[in-house]
């Protein structure tokens, strides 16, 4: 099982793509509550140089609030979280897979309310 939604958007920069993810989160009821620019971290700590690298921590907050009222702990698994990764042709933008990352937790109402994230990811990576 993979445990991510992935699409390679060819000939594009980080920051054109990080434009496009965000509205196409927006337009499906996620906000950015998290930006961790991994490549200016690596350097900034370690010395260490690698290819552009962000991670987004998004939320549908009433997606979230669904998951919450059925399962208190899921908060340890939010956000969602969304990667844009410099490659040699591109970047590649990688979503969680609520479903997979649920599978931890035995709860039935859980997993349907992280499918419903899982078609909304789905269709944002699909958008950018």
């Amino acid at each position: 099982m993979s445990y991510t939604i992935n699409r390679t958007i060819t000939e594009a920069t980080i920051e054109d793509i990080d434009t496009r993810t965000r509205s196409a989160l927006s337009d499906h009821g996620f906000g950015v509550l998290t930006e961790i620019d991994v490549k200016s971290t690596l350097k900034k700590k370690i010395g260490a140089e690698i290819d552009g690298y962000r991670i987004l921590g998004a939320c549908n907050p009433n997606m979230a609030y669904e998951a919450l009222q059925v399962e208190p702990q899921v908060g340890a698994m939010l956000p969602c979280n969304v990667i844009l990764r410099k490659v040699d042709d591109g970047v590649e933008v990688s979503a969680i897979d609520p479903v997979a990352s649920m599978q931890a937790i035995d709860n039935d109402d859980l997993k349907h309310v992280a499918g419903q994230v899982r078609e909304m990811l789905s269709q944002v990576v699909n958008e950018i």
